[in-house]
């Protein structure tokens, strides 16, 4: 601290390129590090997880010196994450944390600390056929784009958010509403957000999304095509035709491989679209918020013809999309137009079953971010080696505790699932760019042998008394402990 600054009471934070001076009793810009009575002090607690004694525990925090002295139930029993860690910027320090424990019988070192990421990113997995935008189409939150929409996957649309493009590439105030988008997504706060050309969504990770202000309840038990090969055999003794609404593969029972095995005679039902393979249709109308997914109000207007020379007054005609939220039974009178009539028991016990076999809707929201850069110094003196290290196995790379995955190719690319980590895990500094935790452990051999920081190494027990600040959450078994042996 310089001679100006100590007159005028002030702390120089050295946790990011900001380099915010803090008088006393403030915090800085990111809210994360404070002057506590002229001494640079992270506000946030450490956070350790200690396994859960019984099954079904659930995630319970508590803090404070009395509620725990810092000592272990047993070798392996506890894991200090990186949340509320710190930083190694400006990245030539050793980790904040570089701990041992030995976890059965073997010595084991944690290295932790929290990434200040530019480079990062969020997936978004939205269950829903509801049309949200054309693909690539801006998203946006407050005018600002902050990604775009992406492939839309097997019963859901997908998201790209973030990026070091938005959050540095454009204007000072995309940047800044793009990185305070990310963090509330991160911390499983719910974000309203807007497509161009298309819907606006609200999506909050672990909850249904909400299309249009509309909120999902299923993701479709399969495409239209699939849905006709599950449910065929149980359709096959009270109806003549079912034609299964998609906006991706509409089926006809009739024409579809499973009708024909069944033996189930032709309906002379032509829908409109693309015929791809027997009883699979492409682009039967545009994609929308109605029927599985298309712009379809009244399912009929999907039918190109009846053929009358294969069709008979009396046929019975079930209309379904993917979900079971939307039937319709007809029968064809004697001029062979369809007349809807309420549907027999049967119809409506399968179409409760399609209903029964969807799964649950929800927002995923995967973090994505490359470690593969200056935080490694924080481990090794020879970054590369670390690299090495976790493509050999021998580092195993987690997040706040949770199980990663590492993408193959150079570096330390990882994407993790928030609703694994503990609550409000992310944070923010103002370059703009994200704060997360991120732990590697691997055995003290392997450590040695990248060349890690020896002399930086505490027992796991010799810290815990010492954090001032810390915070103690049981980790539920149903979660993947981070500390868990290899399968050989």
């Amino acid at each position: 601290m310089s001679e100006t600054d100590q007159k005028n009471d002030l702390v120089t934070c050295d946790a990011c390129p900001v380099l915010c001076r803090i008088r006393e009793g403030r915090s800085g810009a990111c809210d994360r590090y404070a002057n506590m009575e002229g001494r640079l002090t992270r506000l946030d607690p450490v956070v350790f997880a200690r396994r859960a004694a019984g099954e079904g525990c659930e995630m319970v925090p508590f803090l404070g010196d009395s509620d725990w002295d810092g000592r272990l139930l047993r070798d392996g029993s506890t894991f200090l994450t990186g949340i509320g860690a710190g930083t190694t910027y400006p990245d030539y320090k050793p980790a904040p944390f570089i701990v041992s424990t030995e976890i059965e019988g073997v010595d084991t070192i944690t290295v932790v600390t929290e990434g200040i990421f530019s480079y990062c990113g969020i997936k978004v997995k939205m269950d829903t056929d509801r049309y949200v935008g054309p693909e690539t189409a801006a998203v946006r939150v407050d005018g600002e784009q902050i990604g775009h929409v992406t492939t839309a996957e097997y019963g859901s649309q997908m998201l790209s958010l973030g990026g070091v493009r938005h959050l540095t590439g454009g204007s000072k105030k995309e940047g800044r509403i793009t990185c305070s988008s990310m963090l509330s997504l991160l911390n499983r706060e719910a974000v309203r957000m807007t497509v161009d050309g298309g819907a606006e969504l609200v999506v909050e990770a672990g909850r249904p999304p909400v299309v249009n202000g509309k909120g999902e309840e299923r993701m479709r038990v399969g495409c239209g095509s699939a849905t006709i090969g599950i449910f065929a055999r149980q359709w096959r003794s009270h109806v003549d035709e079912v034609i299964v609404v998609d906006d991706h593969i509409t089926g006809v029972l009739t024409e579809h491989q499973a009708g024909r095995f069944l033996d189930m005679p032709p309906s002379g039902i032509r829908v409109r679209g693309r015929r791809s393979t027997p009883g699979r249709y492409f682009q039967v109308a545009e994609p929308g918020l109605g029927w599985g997914g298309t712009n379809v109000d009244d399912p009929l207007a999907i039918i190109e013809r009846i053929d009358p020379k294969v069709a008979w007054p009396g046929m019975r005609l079930l209309f379904v999309s993917t979900t079971g939220e939307h039937s319709a039974w007809f029968v064809l009178d004697g001029d062979l137009v369809p007349r809807e009539a309420e549907p027999p028991e049967p119809i409506r016990i399968v179409t409760d079953r399609i209903a029964e076999n969807c799964e649950p809707a929800l927002c995923s929201v995967i973090f994505m971010a490359g470690a593969g850069g200056s935080l490694r110094a924080g481990v090794t003196e020879n970054p590369v080696r670390l690299t090495r290290s976790v493509r050999e196995l021998r580092a195993r790379v987690t997040s706040g505790g949770a199980p990663v995955h590492v993408w193959p190719g150079g570096g330390i690319t990882y994407m993790v699932d928030v609703t694994e980590m503990p609550e409000n895990s992310f944070g923010h500094v103002p370059t703009p760019a994200l704060v997360a935790p991120i732990e590697f452990t691997l055995s003290r051999k392997d450590y040695e042998a990248l060349g890690g920081h020896m002399d930086h190494v505490r027992a796991l027990e010799d810290v815990a008394p010492g954090t001032e600040r810390r915070k103690l959450l049981e980790w539920s078994r149903s979660r993947a402990w981070p500390l868990r042996s290899r399968e050989p």
